[in-house]
């Protein structure tokens, strides 16, 4: 077995390390030695992007990520997307940027280089806040979900506050959808104190197996958009 190569390290402000490494063809980015996220297993990301669209008839014409990652999530969104659309993708690490233009760009076809992509290098949480009403669709892949964040200022976007935030800069008919690593019952409560629907969808890491799964949160306030029925 190959050993890990270590491709770019950065540190950030507050002093976090952050690490490019690869093996063979697989590459990971750690932050403060934990794996934040690698192409190894990437299945839940692109279909994050996928059942959002479909919910909305492919219709969504502007939308946002939360979280660039390895560009899977906006990959598999704008091969989806309309001509016309819009996206919109803040990372708040600029190193992280750096190496979707530069070492793992082919691992999801240079998304960035698309005339649609809008890069916002910030925090997702201050975008939100200054985004009322704006967005059809909003795609949070930010950290490793609700119940594993590595990086702690995460931890308000999956409480009260970052909720709120989320659903005031949707459009009325818009859907926003939460990528997770676990099935978090403490956010399902938080989902749940929110008047509007929301499902959840488990998403096997290797198509067809159910032992190892990652988690979907999609919700939006005309609960048809998911499949259920309208409340009377």
């Amino acid at each position: 077995m190959s050993l890990w190569e270590t491709l770019a390290r950065a540190r950030t402000a507050s002093g976090d390390e952050i690490v490019l490494r690869q093996r063979g063809e697989i590459y990971e980015i750690r932050y403060n030695g934990i794996e934040l996220m690698s192409n190894l297993n990437h299945q839940s990301e692109m279909q994050l992007a996928m059942r959002s669209m479909w919910r909305l008839n492919f219709q969504a014409n502007r939308v946002l990520i939360g979280g660039l990652g390895l560009g899977y999530s906006l990959r598999a969104l704008l091969d989806l997307a309309a001509s016309d659309a819009e996206v919109t993708v803040c990372e708040i690490i600029p190193e992280v940027v750096a190496w979707n233009r530069g070492q793992l760009a082919h691992l999801a076809g240079s998304p960035l280089h698309d005339p649609r992509s809008r890069l916002v290098v910030g925090d997702v949480r201050d975008h939100l806040a200054s985004s009322k009403g704006r967005y059809d669709l909003i795609l949070l892949d930010t950290d490793n979900g609700p119940d594993f964040v590595v990086r702690p200022e995460n931890e308000s976007l999956y409480q009260d506050r970052g909720i709120a935030d989320v659903a005031e800069a949707l459009t009325p008919g818009g859907v926003a959808a939460f990528w997770s690593a676990t099935a978090s019952s403490r956010f399902e409560g938080t989902l749940s104190r929110y008047p509007w629907s929301w499902i959840r969808e488990d998403i096997a890491l290797v198509p067809g197996r159910v032992d190892a799964m990652h988690h979907i949160y999609s919700c939006a306030f005309d609960s048809r958009v998911l499949g259920l029925k309208q409340a009377s």
